[in-house]
């Protein structure tokens, strides 16, 4: 199927690695132009000059931590320059949804969960508050926000009130966006095999002596499909919802995990 991608301009958050970086390369695949921030300039444009190389695509490197008004602004504009416009938005820039040992409500301090909430959720306001105008000025445009399961399930309260969070402003966004040709869409990736991941596996298999299919299951637990979600096949999800070919979908959450036993979403 050709997602009529060719010639789209994308600004993909946290985009130099894991899921970020998958979701770039889908992107580049299907012709898309994309910038990709980060706080490490060195390693966005690592990252930047591997996907061209690996894509022959045009990829772009902006350094911006998202935790800052200004940056983000400036970060915007700078892709919009770049690009000669923007089309697409994805907001991806966010510490991994992995386990955390933090003891329950006692063990929460104000600050780690304020500062979860300022990186990805105030994050994913600043980028989508910054891009909107050029959106708007389309008459078409996608806004996407990469926030997790933790959002339907109960892991840490840091990490599942941010994903909340973020379900609930896409959905704002969707709402005052939609009639003005802006979709706005959440996907909730589950355990997703990445480089960080992959590495926690391969050492849980080393140090228990187990398979690598074993340790995933003592690490992420079951679901539907029997193994951990690969970085690539998020980026396909989210190249679809990017595409003209997802007008229908806005205002939804995507569940990417895998598909999650017993427990029934309508």
């Amino acid at each position: 199927m050709d997602l009529l991608l060719s010639g789209k301009r994308a600004l993909v958050t946290g985009g130099s690695k894991g899921i970020g970086r998958a979701i770039a390369r889908a992107l580049l695949d299907e012709g898309v132009r994309v910038v990709i921030p980060g706080r490490d300039g060195a390693a966005a444009q690592a990252a930047a000059q591997a996907l061209a190389d690996e894509t022959g695509g045009e990829v772009h490197a902006l350094v911006a931590d998202t935790r800052s008004d200004a940056e983000v602004d400036a970060l915007v504009n700078g892709a919009a320059e770049r690009l000669g416009g923007l089309d697409i938005v994805v907001n991806n820039a966010a510490r991994p949804g992995l386990p955390a040992a933090i003891p329950g409500v006692a063990g929460v301090e104000s600050a780690v969960l304020l500062d979860e909430l300022d990186t990805k959720l105030v994050g994913y306001l600043r980028v989508a508050r910054a891009a909107t105008p050029h959106l708007v000025a389309n008459g078409w445009g996608r806004i996407i926000n990469i926030s997790g399961l933790a959002a339907r399930q109960t892991t840490t309260i840091p990490g599942s009130a941010r994903n909340v969070a973020v379900a609930a402003l896409t959905k704002a966004l969707a709402d005052e966006l939609g009639p003005k040709g802006v979709n706005a869409t959440v996907v909730h990736p589950g355990a997703t095999r990445t480089e960080k991941t992959q590495a926690l596996i391969d050492a849980r298999a080393s140090a228990d002596g187990t398979t690598t299919e074993q340790a995933e299951k003592a690490l992420f637990g079951h679901n539907l499909i029997g193994r951990v979600v690969d970085a690539a096949e998020i980026g396909g999800i989210v190249a679809f919802l990017a595409s003209p070919r997802s007008d229908a979908i806005t205002g939804d959450a995507i569940a990417a995990g895998g598909g999650t036993p017993r427990v029934i979403h309508y």
